[in-house]
């Protein structure tokens, strides 16, 4: 009963906060104009995940100083740093050199203090150990990758907000399950801080999340696999199955950003440039409602999370439910999109 008021109380903060930020932008004239790139129309206040920010962490430090002991003084550094360069990025547009070069601070931060993935999983062969210099390079690419993936597939309004609240639920039973208790606890503290945030960007958004909350969320779903591991107190029985679990709460976006990549590499295009040729924008310009994507994106990765803890638990009775469920979705958007665009085309009468 304490939980659930106190992710009563963090979604209202949560809510208020980005009433006051939305409020104070608007006053300063701090907004997100569109261009031919953007997938709104109307001037938005942004960098409303500054709230998020400031409330996850400062009830991370709290309860993990006071509660259970298990505060990691490099994961708030390195979320601190990409935080920082990113709300610096919203306010004044940021060479994307400086900002990689922060991740990539923030990511070995992390990395030295905490630790790196140590075993690898090719789908149900047993897992395989790797030296060190492979986890590390392992752990190095999942952090930066997941930092800049969560900040490229937040472009339409809800879609990083549900996702956040849907990965961060699926901490919070990971760690009652096993009984990480704080991180359990810090993923229910960022799925109902992302809660009180979605609910002021839901479709129409009053205000935008924002690089800051972005990067921000994705460096902290990349990292919570390692803070679980090291709350355990000794080696996860299935080290592998922590980094997976990661992979799979998080997916679609995942999915659609090396989907994204693959496509545009192949296709020699500027892959580092801004663009509109994410899956989900491609949804967007086939007439599909912010609404109905975030909410497809929702419920897909509400089952993937479902299905994930379900695997961690009984690895040997839920895998192949899990891998026949993410290659069902994922093959499913993809032969969606050109069915879609065949009846607009028929509709228009282009065809």
């Amino acid at each position: 009963m304490l939980e659930i008021f106190l992710f009563s109380i963090i979604t209202i903060f949560s809510y208020l906060g980005v009433e006051w930020f939305r409020r104070w932008s608007l006053r300063r004239n701090l907004f997100d104009v569109p261009n031919e790139r953007s997938s709104h129309t109307t001037p938005t206040p942004r960098g409303g995940g500054l709230i998020i920010v400031l409330i996850s962490l400062s009830v991370y430090s709290i309860y993990s100083l006071t509660q259970t002991g298990t505060f990691v003084w490099s994961y708030v550094v390195g979320a601190i740093l990409v935080a920082g360069i990113s709300w610096l990025d919203d306010l004044y547009t940021i060479s994307f050199i400086w900002r990689f070069a922060v991740h990539v601070a923030a990511a070995l931060l992390v990395i030295f203090s905490v630790g790196y993935f140590g075993d690898i999983f090719i789908l149900f062969a047993r897992q395989s150990p790797v030296n060190e210099l492979g986890g590390w390079l392992l752990t190095f690419f999942w952090i930066v990758w997941l930092t800049n993936a969560y900040n490229f597939m937040d472009g339409i309004d809800g879609i990083a907000g549900i996702q956040a609240f849907s990965a961060g639920i699926g901490w919070l039973v990971i760690g009652k399950v096993f009984g990480a208790d704080s991180t359990g606890f810090y993923g229910g503290v960022i799925a109902f801080t992302g809660l009180g945030f979605l609910i002021q960007n839901w479709q129409p958004a009053r205000i935008f999340m924002g690089d800051v909350g972005s990067a921000f969320l994705g460096y902290t779903f990349a990292v919570l696999p390692l803070l679980f591991e090291r709350e355990m107190g000794t080696i996860f029985q299935n080290n592998y199955q922590l980094a997976l679990g990661g992979v799979f709460l998080n997916w679609l976006f995942l999915f659609d950003t090396i989907y994204t990549f693959m496509r545009r590499l192949l296709r020699k295009e500027r892959f580092w440039e801004a663009h509109r040729g994410h899956i989900y924008q491609k949804l967007v310009s086939e007439g599909h409602s912010h609404q109905f994507i975030a909410n497809l994106y929702g419920v897909i990765s509400g089952l993937t999370v479902f299905a994930t803890v379900l695997w961690l638990w009984n690895p040997k009775n839920w895998g192949m439910f899990l891998l026949l469920l993410v290659g069902f979705q994922s093959i499913g958007i993809l032969l969606y999109l050109p069915l879609k665009r065949k009846r607009n085309l028929k509709l228009t009468g282009k065809i």
